[in-house]
């Protein structure tokens, strides 16, 4: 069977450079899936995690939204922000899930910046479903 090559980049290195079987991402649309020798396909990804099947392994990764983009069998995902999931800080992600957690219970609208506070909580739940302690 014929793989994908999946690229997964940031503005400062690339995170993952591998060939692998399926793919698994949160698009701005929903999730989807590519196999090999899929359409192209370019789509935007929201803060989400993005699962990647090879032969011998399941890997995740934290993709803080960006561009997916494939053709050829070629998968690139530029994002601002990828993590693997093992080099997460679990206790830093629940710290931050909480923290962000309480913003958005706080009654005081003049200080709170709710949109900061929704996708802090959302990266921190991106962070904790990746490394599968939610």
């Amino acid at each position: 069977m014929q793989n994908l090559h999946l690229k997964i980049t940031t503005n400062e290195k690339v995170v993952y450079d591998e060939d692998v079987k399926e793919i698994y991402l949160k698009g701005s649309q929903g999730e989807f899936g590519i196999l090999p020798n899929h359409v192209p396909f370019m789509t935007t990804l929201e803060i989400g995690v993005t699962k990647v099947v090879t032969d011998s392994e399941t890997k995740f990764f934290t993709t803080m939204g960006g561009i997916f983009q494939l053709k050829d069998n070629e998968a690139l995902i530029l994002t601002q922000i990828a993590e693997d999931a093992n080099e997460i800080d679990v206790q830093r992600a629940i710290e931050a899930k909480e923290r962000a957690a309480s913003r958005l219970e706080e009654n005081d609208s003049d200080k709170i910046d709710y949109h900061r506070a929704e996708i802090a909580l959302a990266k921190a739940m991106a962070r904790l479903k990746a490394t599968n302690k939610i």
